[in-house]
């Protein structure tokens, strides 16, 4: 295996899989404390084993495979989930597509095609609830019977609890669509952030003095619509600003949007790839009678947005870089 985060995928040809690896299976939506948990256990394992680390994981979420109509508020995208694998520490993942073929693969081929024969694992490190193969009947006490048989090493993570209430990603997409961003980051283990490109707006934050960069979010983004104070990373570099999320009611309530000023900052960031990062939330979206009015609010929302940024803690989500 290459030096980097390497990312496999069904079309990577089976000679160049190394075999013996250790593996973290799980789909990994937010790489959130329970997740971690289970990679913490596949890299233990894997020094132990003196073999790389590898997570399994699928593409699409086999949520949006099994309800392609369901709207499906994905905490991290396919590039995004990769981009927090590769801050742990694993030297890789192994990405399987989730299309008819595999749901109709029973657990058993499953465990014999995909991860003895294609993988050739040495060990696994699964969730308490995560469940595989048709009809879902693929489990972590499955994994563990079959285990001495196949000559692997199975580690089952138990629940991770904040405040007695399981860490899941169902619960913190439930946090963030109420905007409890503190929950939400405390669940993931450090705040959540979204990634995206600049676009061109209708340029009227600059007319307010407040210029922003605007990023389109996923049509299923369920965040609350509101103001936040967040960080934004360009690259190695860090900025503190504030952020509207929303249709702006006081101009067209239009489609949702992503607007974010950064504080501090003079440049051209059209077309640029920004991380941002949300650290607080300041209030919910409002309609306004006058511009003055938007005007005033955003200072206050500004305001309050760095004293939140200072008291908080200088945290940024643990990227790595693919490939």
């Amino acid at each position: 295996m290459t030096s980097g985060f390497t990312v496999i995928r069904d079309s990577t040809p089976s000679a160049a899989i190394p075999k013996g690896t250790v593996v973290a299976m799980g789909n990994f939506d937010g790489v959130h404390l329970g997740h971690r948990a289970v990679i913490a256990a596949a890299l233990a394992m894997g020094r132990a084993h003196g073999k790389p680390a590898l997570a399994v994981t699928f593409e699409p979420h086999p949520r949006s495979f099994f309800s392609p109509n369901s709207p499906q508020f994905r905490l991290s995208d396919e590039t995004s989930k990769l981009r927090l694998l590769a801050g742990t520490g694993l030297a890789g993942a192994v990405v399987m597509t989730f299309d008819k073929n595999r749901a109709g693969t029973t657990a058993q081929d499953f465990i014999h095609h995909d991860l003895i024969d294609r993988l050739g694992i040495s060990g696994i490190a699964v969730g308490y609830d995560f469940h595989f193969g048709k009809g879902r009947v693929g489990s972590p006490s499955l994994l563990v019977g079959e285990a001495p048989r196949l000559g692997i090493e199975v580690d089952v993570q138990p629940h991770v609890d904040i405040d007695e209430r399981p860490v899941s990603s169902s619960a913190i997409r439930m946090a963030l669509a109420e905007g409890q961003i503190d929950d939400a980051t405390a669940m993931l283990g450090g705040p959540w952030f979204v990634s995206g490109e600049v676009i061109h707006g209708e340029k009227r934050g600059r007319d307010l003095g407040y210029p922003t960069a605007n990023i389109r979010l996923d049509k299923n983004c369920g965040l609350k619509h509101g103001i936040y104070a967040v960080r934004v990373g360009r690259g190695d570099q860090r900025f503190d600003g504030v952020a509207s999320f929303g249709r702006r009611p006081t101009f067209d309530n239009g489609a949702p949007l992503l607007e974010v000023f950064l504080f501090d900052f003079k440049g051209d960031l059209y077309g640029t790839a920004l991380d941002v990062a949300f650290i607080g939330f300041i209030r919910e979206e409002l309609k306004f009678d006058s511009i003055e009015a938007l005007v005033r609010q955003m200072d206050d929302d500004s305001a309050r947005a760095r004293a939140a940024l200072a008291a908080a803690p200088a945290a940024f989500p643990k990227l790595g870089t693919i490939g």
